[in-house]
């Protein structure tokens, strides 16, 4: 007989704690700033993250995060005497991801995924389930959100000025 799934809540709080720190250093002006923009390049592909404030709140706020994946094409017709990485591309939309809403904890120092294309998230589910969701569906998707977060910081660009005081 299989085990029952149980979380594990120390390593759950170590993401959520991770995560918090990642969306800190992404948005440091988070309490002013409603939305930010980061592109992630590699080869003709660009990913845009996209964080955007949805609440805010004296002890949380609420952000979401959403992807979306682009093809870049080479605009040729571009005489201009810039780099490669700096010439006119033209974009064509591959793929919109689903997005998430987290909810960050500022008293906590913590930020975990809440929401996922309009539907709460459980703790944990029972396997087999009707919609086919994974025991740990939300250790699964608070991890997803470290590894783009983790990107972002890593190789990504943001258009957007940084004040810092």
């Amino acid at each position: 007989m299989k085990k029952k799934y149980v979380p594990d809540l120390s390593r759950q709080m170590a993401s959520c704690e991770a995560n918090y720190l990642r969306l800190i250093k992404l948005m440091p002006d988070m309490d002013k700033c409603d939305e930010r923009f980061f592109h992630v390049l590699w080869h003709h592909h660009r990913a845009t993250v996209e964080l955007s404030v949805e609440e805010r709140f004296a002890y949380t706020t609420t952000i979401k995060v959403q992807q979306r994946y682009d093809r870049l094409e080479h605009d040729e017709s571009s005489q201009s005497s810039a780099s490669d990485s700096e010439q006119n591309y033209s974009q064509h939309a591959w793929i919109n991801m689903p997005a998430l809403i987290v909810r960050i904890y500022h008293d906590a120092r913590m930020a975990e995924v809440i929401c996922q294309q309009r539907r709460q998230l459980k703790g944990c589910y029972p396997y087999p389930n009707k919609q086919m969701h994974h025991p740990d569906e939300k250790a699964q998707l608070n991890q997803y959100l470290g590894e783009w977060l983790t990107q972002c910081l890593a190789h990504g660009h943001s258009s957007d000025q940084l004040a810092i005081a």
